[in-house]
């Protein structure tokens, strides 16, 4: 049985116990749909100062929505658009600090300040995105990236 682990002031070793946790949801489970959403709920009860935690996946030339914690989302996103369609499309994580100050950001939720975008690649090519939303401007940084990737390479092996 899987149960949540209080967490202390130190991020580093917060964000190790969180990837422990997600190897012993993810471990022996072969469905898609069960991993991403046990993941996106342990992103949320993780995560503070956020308000949505999801995943896009690709299908042709688009993102489609896919398990989430949060409000509802916009359900498709072009490659190439927005944060997660350009994170997507270059196969890079992005961390945007005031979203409206990206170019063609798109508003799925006009309490969103910033956010943080990991590609999810599979066979060297674009699966998905996980994308993360604050309504705090400058909430992410490079600890959160460094290990929001190493999150999405535990979560690309049971892919």
């Amino acid at each position: 049985m899987f149960t949540v682990a209080s967490y202390g002031d130190n991020r580093v070793k917060n964000y190790d116990l969180v990837i422990k946790q997600l190897e012993a949801l993810l471990d022996g489970e072969p469905n898609i749909v069960a991993n991403l959403s046990n993941a996106s709920a342990l992103l949320n009860q993780f995560l503070e100062r956020i308000n949505w935690v999801g995943f896009y996946l690709r299908e042709n030339e688009e993102l489609v929505l896919g398990p989430f914690q949060g409000l509802p989302a916009c359900v498709r996103i072009p490659m190439g658009k927005g944060v997660c369609g350009t994170a997507a499309a270059r196969k890079e994580s992005l961390v945007v600090k005031d979203v409206h100050e990206f170019p063609g950001h798109i508003a799925c939720d006009a309490a969103s300040q910033s956010e943080i975008v990991i590609p999810i690649m599979k066979a060297g090519e674009t699966f998905g995105v996980l994308d993360i939303d604050s309504p705090e401007k400058d909430r992410f940084d490079e600890v959160d990236q460094l290990y929001l990737e190493k999150f999405v390479k535990t979560l690309e092996r049971y892919l």
